[in-house]
């Protein structure tokens, strides 16, 4: 079969999430980059598409221009990125799934539970996918956790402790930097600042391991840099719906972090430990056994990891081939629908816009219940 024609809005040239979306998409070879609204300028954004291949009749000024220039093309996109800021993400989703395009959208989904609620039920009137780039869920040694719980290997999962903290805008010489300020203003940003941007990764992960969804959230923000809208830093308690706790820590204050993505899973026959710094080492304690390392690219991890693994063991994977796996699931149920045929089910893992509205709804509480000071919020 030949490449899926794929399309991005957003991620221009200097965007920090845009070339990871191109390499990711890039890596397998499924598909080629076939239309751009790249950039917020017109014409550099046009020149840039045009420097990575696109042709200047796919080279669009907008998002609006390249939805009406594809949209009755024979040779239509099979997948559109969208990676523009926070606040487009609905307007821009909602257009091109609607035009019957498939849809991969960065996080969050929408600026609101209600408006991802409406993307969800477009995406399954439509019967087009809106997945959502939660793309941590990518990693192999992640998909391995989520293979171990829900075979039982932890037995019941008791607690999840989950971090996402840096200390990147922990400088309050930074509050003119527009790559920092947007991110502590409600109108561009919405009602929460460093959960939604970074803390909802590990929440995702948790659920997405734990294979539970939540059900009440206590929540206390803080902003401690200046005068921000907005919380720079949050502790979160999750209960989840079939009894398991999750305690999250999430901070873009913590001076020394560098990234900070780990998740602890806690369950009455074991427990599982990951760090994203350490992609490539899962650590796994039997109760009452000595702790295990665990190698990405061990042929005898689950099938979920296997698949995930593209890299021969020793030799170090990273985010790319994290993103890669989303990418890879995507152009599996593509072809499958092309062919006629089932895709592989190991592929359905791709986060869906049902997760962007798990997220939504757990920002919405979380500040909501830091409003109320702790109060615990059902989602």
């Amino acid at each position: 079969m030949s490449k899926l024609l794929w399309g991005m809005i957003g991620g221009g040239q200097g965007s920090q999430i845009g070339p990871a979306h191109r390499i990711s998409a890039g890596l397998d070879g499924h598909y080629r980059l076939a239309a751009g609204a790249l950039d917020i300028d017109p014409e550099r954004g046009k020149s840039f598409a045009m420097e990575l291949g696109v042709a200047e009749d796919r080279a669009y000024a907008n998002w609006q221009d390249m939805l009406a220039g594809e949209k009755d093309r024979e040779d239509r996109l099979d997948l559109v990125t969208i990676a523009t800021p926070n606040a487009t993400h609905y307007e821009i989703s909602k257009a091109f799934l609607e035009a019957g395009f498939d849809v991969l959208c960065e996080k969050p989904l929408t600026m609101t539970a209600e408006e991802a609620e409406h993307i969800v039920a477009i995406s399954r009137e439509t019967g087009r996918i809106c997945a959502v780039n939660y793309g941590y869920s990518g990693y192999p040694l992640v998909r391995q956790m989520r293979a171990m719980v829900a075979n039982g290997d932890l037995g019941k999962i008791r607690l999840m402790k989950a971090e996402f903290a840096h200390g990147f805008h922990a400088d309050a010489a930074d509050a003119d930097n527009p790559r920092v300020r947007w991110r502590y203003d409600p109108a561009q940003a919405g009602t929460s600042a460093v959960f939604a941007d970074a803390g909802i990764h590990a929440f995702h992960m948790a659920c997405f391991v734990a294979g539970q969804t939540p059900v009440e959230i206590s929540a206390d923000f803080a902003s401690l840099v200046g005068d921000r809208q907005l919380e720079d830093d949050a502790m979160i308690n999750i209960r989840m719906n079939e009894g398991a706790l999750c305690r999250l820590w999430t901070s873009a204050v913590a001076v020394g972090r560098m990234h900070g993505l780990t998740l602890q899973v806690f369950g009455e026959k074991g427990g599982l430990s990951w760090q994203q710094q350490h992609p490539d080492q899962l650590l796994w304690t039997p109760l009452n056994g000595r702790t295990q390392v665990l190698e990405r690219g061990d042929g005898s991890l689950s099938a979920q990891a296997v698949r995930a693994s593209r890299i021969a063991i020793g030799h170090a994977e990273g985010l790319p081939v994290a993103f890669a796996n989303i990418y890879h699931d995507l152009a599996d149920v593509l072809k499958a629908r092309k062919e006629g045929s089932a895709p592989d089910p190991l592929a359905l893992d791709y986060p869906q816009a049902e997760d962007g509205l798990w997220s939504m709804k757990a920002i919405e509480a979380a500040a909501g219940s830091a409003r109320s000071k702790g109060a615990w919020v059902t989602l």
